[in-house]
This record gives structure tokens, C-alpha cells and sequence, in this order.
């Protein structure tokens, strides 16, 4: 564990991982619920540093079933997902609370929206430098180096500072 940075809170059997646990990975997204034989089985939670969450049924470190929401409270449904589709583009804070009045644009789904450093771009999970083609969570740690393809996708679609 301390060489990858998690961090095991749980059962143990046969000095495996195997029971009711809490399973902190490096990234701080915290996994709790059932193990066997070292890997997420049964019901358990992942719960993302973001304020979402992901509640599954795992078999053998796999997700059989599940239900990921968002840290606004949308739950999203893979069959009659209607959220900012081709026929509504509302955000979700908008379907909650309404249309601001004409004029009035809003930009996200948080509003106000993150403000963004100059020449970074905001990708939806954090801060896009494209001199360096980094990207930072909104907390400034590392999350990863964007390769050709994201690099493109972000400088043609995300918002910029």
C-alpha cells in the first residue's frame, strides 16, 4: 500500500483483503464496502473527491450494476437520460431552478462559474495549461499530461481564461 499511495482500513482473512472495508486510493476517491480476495465485491460505494458518487454491485473488482451521481444530486439514468441532450440544453442547475432572464447567459452548470486562469482552459475536471499540456485538478494537484487528441478536444471546446 504505501508504495502506491492507498491506504486499506478493513478486514482482513488469510492476510487478504476480504470484508467490510474503507479503501482510500492516492487519488482520494474513497471506495467503501465489501472485499474478496483483494478486490471490490458485493455492494460498495466509490465516493469521488468531486462530491459524486458511484453506488454498484462488484464482482471480482468489477462494476455488474450501478448508479453514478453527480455532486449536485442528478442521478444519471443510462435508459431516459433527458439531461442536456440534442432537445434541452439546460443545465441541471437550471431544470432545478429555472431560467435566468434574457440577457443573462449562464455559462455552467455552477453559477457563478470557476473563474479561470488567463490562457488556462477549465476541462471539466480541472485547469488545462496548454504551454505545459497539463492538467490540474481546481485544487492545483496533478491529474494528468493530455496527449494530442485531448489537447485538440480542449483548445476546440472547453472555456478559456
Amino acid at each position: 500500500m504505501e508504495y502506491t499511495g492507498s491506504k486499506y482500513i478493513g478486514e482482513y482473512v488469510d492476510g487478504r483483503m476480504e470484508g467490510k472495508a474503507k479503501y482510500i486510493l492516492p487519488t482520494e476517491t474513497i471506495y467503501v464496502g465489501e472485499m474478496k480476495d483483494g478486490m471490490f465485491h458485493g455492494e460498495g460505494t466509490l465516493y469521488f473527491p468531486s462530491g459524486s458518487q458511484y453506488d454498484a454491485i462488484w464482482e471480482n473488482g468489477l462494476a455488474i450494476k450501478g448508479t453514478y451521481t453527480f455532486s449536485d444530486g442528478l442521478h444519471y439514468d443510462e435508459k431516459n437520460w433527458h439531461y442536456c441532450d440534442g432537445y434541452d440544453r439546460r443545465f441541471y442547475t437550471e431544470i432545478l431552478n429555472g431560467l435566468k432572464p434574457a440577457g443573462m447567459a449562464q455559462l455552467t452548470n455552477m453559477d457563478p462559474p470557476r473563474k479561470i486562469p488567463k490562457g488556462y482552459y477549465d476541462c471539466g475536471d480541472g485547469f488545462y495549461n496548454p504551454v505545459t499540456r497539463v492538467v490540474k485538478d481546481y485544487r492545483n494537484r496533478f491529474l494528468r499530461n493530455a496527449d494530442d487528441d485531448e489537447h485538440e478536444w480542449i483548445t476546440r471546446t472547453c472555456r478559456k481564461g
